[in-house]
């Protein structure tokens, strides 16, 4: 396991793994105590929130300052750049709406890489969705880098790929899955982190696979979307009421999440986008950019994906 793993797993340990809301203050020690949030959307922002109230020292920072002053208006530390939040924290997590804007707050000027590879924070999560290759990227940068401080748990700073499966209602409510790729020592350090905005955390193997595992699933939920979608539409109007067919998939061959947890039709379901104008749902164009993902990550293998790519287009 070497030193480093020994250190890190010996730290896990020591904070316990009962990290749910309520946090017991035993389990909130120095070595994670202070997290750096950056990208407050419609996830980030009750992710971040879900993290304040399990007890950890939360720093935020969006490029959007409305939302900026939300944070600020309820005491929550607010930083105008990714580089400041990195000063104040032992922690960062990203959450951002694409690869691009990932590449930009780690390597672009003012980023958390900008302090010339002599870094303050020990662990950087990104639980944004991104391709696999970019993952691996920012992974090799920060392995290139050096902690301003040694810590006693840990000699270099290091990276995990942590996106999320769940929507908007899990992050809310605390209840997401996260899809870990990078360091299992890492991966074990950051557990009761990850579990105070979650409820199951799954390792996926090594840097980049956390992506991997998350457009594997998002194609896989676009494609059954689909499915599901012009199923409902085909027996409504064939005559058959959207909440009977439900009915019927959930305890048939068809019942799957689109069906059960996050039904497309208007009505048939309670809290969930259909029933509510579709406001605050994982928008059309944030699904087009997954299944673009995984379609250029499935052409960098030779490998093709016909259903995916027949989702993609529709």
């Amino acid at each position: 396991m070497g030193v480093v793993g020994w250190r890190v797993r010996s730290m896990v340990q020591h904070l316990g793994w009962n990290c749910r809301r309520g946090l017991s203050s035993a389990a909130v020690q120095s070595q994670l105590e202070n997290v750096g949030f950056i990208g407050l959307g419609n996830m980030g922002a009750h992710m971040a929130r879900n993290l304040v109230m399990a007890g950890y020292k939360v720093t935020v920072h969006d490029v959007n300052e409305n939302t900026m002053k939300k944070f600020s208006d309820d005491g929550i530390p607010t930083k105008l750049s990714p580089l400041e939040v990195s000063k104040s924290s032992d922690v960062v997590i990203t959450m951002l709406p694409s690869s691009a804007h990932v590449l930009d707050v780690y390597n672009g000027r003012n980023g958390l890489l900008a302090n010339g590879g002599c870094l303050g924070p020990w662990l950087y999560i990104d639980s944004s969705t991104v391709d696999p290759q970019t993952s691996r990227k920012i992974s090799m940068d920060i392995s290139r880098c050096t902690l301003k401080e040694k810590k006693a748990y840990a000699e270099k700073p290091m990276m995990l790929d942590a996106p999320v499966s769940g929507g908007v209602p899990a992050a809310e409510a605390g209840k997401l899955t996260f899809m870990v790729g990078g360091s299992e020592e890492a991966y074990l350090a950051a557990k009761p982190l990850l579990l105070s905005m979650g409820k199951k955390t799954i390792y996926c193997g090594g840097a980049g696979n956390g992506s991997v595992a998350k457009i594997c699933n998002n194609m896989a939920m676009a494609i059954s979307m689909l499915g599901v979608s012009e199923a409902f539409a085909l027996g409504q109007n064939l005559g058959i009421k959207a909440s009977v067919l439900t009915d019927i998939f959930n305890c048939s061959s068809a019942r799957c999440w689109s069906s059960d947890t996050y039904n497309p039709v208007p009505g048939v379901m309670m809290d969930v986008p259909s029933s509510r104008n579709y406001d605050g749902g994982f928008t059309s164009k944030l699904m087009t950019k997954d299944l673009d993902l995984a379609m250029a990550s499935a052409s960098g293998v030779g490998f093709n994906c016909p259903f995916g790519s027949q989702a993609l287009e529709m």
